[in-house]
């Protein structure tokens, strides 16, 4: 094939993810085009700069706020189980594959319209606590810094909407992380594991004695209403609301809150629910973007290629919502017009012996 002498750009690499059905390398990109060879491609992807700046100014304009928003962190796991030498790639713990493997994580932060069940990405971060490419930090210490850009004036990439609470996952469960929320004057909402030690007693002297939150008795009005309780470590005095959430026969969470008015398990469990929001982002990122499938080994080729696959899935999931429809019908109803043109003119004919 010949080339056209040009540059691979930000907007044909994201052209190519929203494009391709199945496979997202970089040869076959350069296959299907004559505009730029595959070296253009590896050069785009190991010179370009996106960031998570790039991908709020893409959605903000898209996003429409609203003073019961939530706030949603979370992480996911990039598979690359087969690969021994390509940046990011570490031993962690997957959740759907219940159990560890290697692979590229990445911690995202999504903001929920409740009343007009919709959601977008916001902000991302990829892990990578340890080694020359990384940034050294925690998951939870990058929860907390796009959780500054989203509720800290004081923050220079403030993002200045309304939240009504914030939501996270167990792993977050932690103090510094609890306390910055209240120090920001905010709600969360954030399960807890069974062991996690706490004391529901209210002593005078407050001396505390602790027990595993799955051994605690519940009477018939503290499964409607909570109970108010001490987490072990945190400051003496220092309480929340404890909600115990029967989701089926064989799963029970636990569910903490420093909104000390809340006195409904149906409303918690309403709440929490909002949090899946950001598995639906997780499972359709994988499955329609191709975020997964970068073969690059540099560092900068793989946070480009994540940047851009966060970007189409910003943009599929704007189509669907103004298309009204699933953000799998956006992505493959694209080969309709390639199945009419084939029914009509097969490419490779069938025929019978």
């Amino acid at each position: 094939m010949l080339w056209e002498s040009r540059r691979c750009s930000q907007l044909d690499y994201c052209q190519f993810l929203v494009s391709s059905q199945i496979n997202y390398t970089m040869t076959h990109l350069a296959a299907h085009t004559a505009a730029f060879s595959h070296d253009a491609v590896t050069r785009y992807l190991a010179g370009d700069h996106v960031t998570p700046g790039t991908l709020w100014a893409q959605v903000r304009g898209d996003l429409v706020p609203s003073p019961q928003g939530y706030l949603v962190f979370d992480d996911t796991v990039l598979d690359k189980n087969h690969s021994r030498t390509m940046a990011f790639v570490r031993r962690q713990w997957s959740g759907n594959e219940h159990h560890v493997i290697r692979g590229i994580g990445v911690v995202t932060c999504v903001y929920v319209n409740p009343e007009l069940d919709r959601f977008w990405v916001i902000d991302y971060r990829l892990y990578a606590p340890e080694g020359p490419d990384g940034d050294g930090r925690t998951k939870p210490e990058q929860v907390r810094e796009m959780l500054d850009a989203v509720l800290d004036p004081a923050d220079p990439a403030y993002k200045a909407l309304p939240v009504r609470a914030v939501l996270m996952d167990t792993w977050y469960a932690a103090r510094p992380l609890f306390r910055r929320i209240e120090e920001l004057g905010h709600v969360y909402y954030c399960p807890l594991k069974p062991n996690r030690l706490v004391d529901e007693a209210r002593r005078p002297a407050r001396v505390y004695t602790y027990t595993p939150i799955g051994a605690l008795a519940w009477t018939a009005r503290e499964q409607t209403h909570g109970k108010s309780v001490h987490l072990k470590d945190f400051p003496k005095g220092h309480r929340v609301r404890l909600f115990r959430l029967a989701l089926s026969t064989e799963r029970t969470d636990y569910v903490a809150t420093n909104d000390s008015t809340q006195d409904s398990q149906a409303a918690v469990q309403s709440v929490y629910g909002c949090r899946w929001k950001i598995e639906q982002l997780h499972r359709e990122a994988k499955q329609v973007t191709g975020i997964e499938h970068c073969q690059a080994r540099r560092a900068e080729s793989q946070r480009n290629h994540i940047g851009c696959a966060l970007l189409v899935w910003a943009r599929l999931a704007a189509v669907a919502r103004a298309t009204q429809q699933s953000i799998y019908t956006v992505k493959y109803g694209q080969l309709s017009a390639y199945l009419t043109q084939q029914l009509r003119r097969p490419t490779v004919r069938m025929t019978f012996a």
